[in-house]
């Protein structure tokens, strides 16, 4: 959208997928980059084939806990990505039968450790951790889901008002992401440094971690998760 053949087309403003729900929610912008989970509660249309996936370890999406997952009765989390909060309670639910209450706090690990059993931590924070250098039992979200269904995780998608969404305005999106796989070693070479990650990490996180163009399998992945998310908030409903 910046340096491609997109550029100009729209007015771009950068924000949390979390805080781009919200402005979709309020009618500030017209498409937004959105949690998986927000699209289907806000009934926007999604526009298919680009979006933020992983098949398996996506490494940017950690759970840092000082118990056995099952014991876990606190969760602090890093509210940025809600798809990512759901993850970690549907995890913990369906593969340990942990549920913790889950209180916001900002990415800092040592004090959320402090204030409960585990920490949600997603995004840059995350990438910037050194798993196996942690004394502390890392569990990788996306690799928990993938493990537990088959299926890949989707964690945000492109979506907006179906009135917005022109034949011309869709695909812009899906060009515009074959453009940055295409320069995905200017990406690393622009990007790594100034958010503090480490080059060679950062390739392997774009490269192999990530999923960016969606296809069929993801968007079985996606209905799977929205489903568990509906079952888990009715269970919890239920108490």
């Amino acid at each position: 959208m910046l340096h491609g053949s997109q550029r100009g087309l729209f007015e771009l403003i950068f924000r949390l997928p979390s805080e781009c729900a919200q402005m979709l929610e309020s009618g500030e912008v017209d498409v937004g980059l959105v949690p998986s989970i927000e699209a289907r509660r806000l009934e926007l249309e999604m526009i298919r084939g680009a979006g933020i996936a992983s098949r398996g370890p996506v490494r940017s999406i950690l759970l840092v806990s000082k118990v056995a997952p099952g014991a876990i009765r606190t969760l602090a989390a890093d509210s940025g990505s809600r798809t990512s909060v759901a993850l970690a309670q549907i995890v913990l639910a369906e593969r340990y039968g942990a549920f913790p209450e889950v209180t916001p706090m900002p990415p800092e690990l040592p004090s959320m450790l402090e204030a409960a059993d585990a920490a949600l931590i997603i995004g840059d924070p995350a990438l910037r951790l050194d798993p196996p250098a942690l004394p502390f039992l890392v569990l990788d979200l996306g690799a928990e889901w993938t493990e537990m269904t088959g299926l890949p995780m989707v964690f945000a998608v492109w979506a907006g008002r179906r009135e917005r969404l022109t034949p011309e305005v869709a695909p812009a999106f899906l060009e515009s992401c074959r453009f940055g796989l295409a320069h995905i070693e200017d990406i690393v070479r622009q990007e790594a440094p100034r958010r503090g990650i480490d080059e060679a990490l950062a390739r392997r996180y774009l490269t192999r971690h990530m999923v960016l163009e969606l296809g069929e399998e993801e968007y079985r992945g996606l209905e799977r998760f929205l489903a568990c998310a509906r079952d888990l908030a009715a269970r919890r409903a239920e108490v």
